[in-house]
């Protein structure tokens, strides 16, 4: 008689153990960087690049081959385990944020298919316990570096996310650009159907901006979603002049890959410039 599956284990222990190991044994390479705060008409942003020290950049990203999955299979050092029956939990092998988790489908399918209950419910598990910020760039033009469906979870808000959690906001006046939003009730979470509620608030969001939640293929956009609140934001290009925008930038967490690119994004501000990668009003 085969034994019943041993749950996942996802305490910040946990996760702080196989971070350790991997960044012991060179599977884990976070990318160092260096940051500053920024405040448009009042809304606090955070700006990262990359070190650079001595002339040389640390632990950069390597390029990669078009056709390269690297989740399948994934890299065991990097994994934690399986989350419900089609899900794995990786650890981010190129960590710009501490305990950056990748919540990946076991078989392929494309980062632009509609998030299942499923998709949501393995998300929702790890927002539940740990609260933090879970996110989704759905296709390449939403900031989406692989095609293999994957959500991701960060510990820590972003400073938008953060101030969008801790008071309410009104987002049609603080966005310049098409969106959803919804509050989420407290109740959600110790209910034992945490994806089916996910996914009728994420469908809904979708109809509200004329999105067929059915469609096998979905247009570019990015879901940010944290225990007080879900955000859809449909997307027309992935860049604003060489800085690439995914949807941690509509939490308020920008990356650069210098401090010179620092001077024009400050000058024309972060608002104006999640304004023109988004859809407009």
């Amino acid at each position: 008689m085969t034994a019943p599956p041993v749950p996942l284990d996802l305490s910040l222990d946990a996760i702080d153990r196989r971070l350790g190991t991997a960044y012991a044994c060179g599977a884990l390479q976070p990318i160092e960087t260096d940051q500053v705060q920024l405040s448009d008409h009042g809304v606090p942003f955070v700006v990262k690049w990359i070190c650079r020290r001595d002339g040389q950049v640390h632990r950069h990203k390597p390029t990669r081959s078009a056709t390269h999955n690297p989740f399948l299979p994934p890299e065991p050092t990097l994994t934690l385990g399986a989350i419900g029956q089609n899900h794995r939990v990786l650890l981010n092998k190129y960590p710009v944020m501490a305990r950056h988790l990748l919540i990946v489908t076991r078989d392929f399918e494309a980062q632009t298919r509609p998030i299942t209950d499923d998709d949501l419910a393995a998300l929702g598990s790890i927002l539940a316990v740990h609260g933090g910020l879970g996110f989704y760039n759905a296709g390449a033009r939403a900031g989406a570096s692989q095609d293999h469906k994957h959500l991701q979870w960060i510990p820590d808000l972003p400073p938008l996310a953060q101030r969008l959690s801790e008071q309410p906001v009104d987002t049609t006046t603080l966005f310049g650009f098409r969106h959803a939003y919804a509050s989420l009730p407290a109740a959600l979470w110790s209910s034992e159907a945490i994806g089916a509620s996910l996914g009728q608030c994420y469908r809904a969001l979708l109809v509200q901006l004329g999105i067929a939640p059915n469609t096998p293929d979905l247009p570019p956009y990015n879901l940010l979603m944290t225990r007080e609140w879900m955000c859809v934001i449909p997307r027309s290009v992935e860049r604003w002049e060489q800085i690439s925008i995914n949807a941690l930038g509509f939490a308020g967490s920008l990356f650069v890959k210098s401090r010179d690119q620092l001077g024009p994004l400050a000058q024309i501000g972060p608002l104006e410039i999640l304004k023109a990668v988004a859809e407009p009003l």
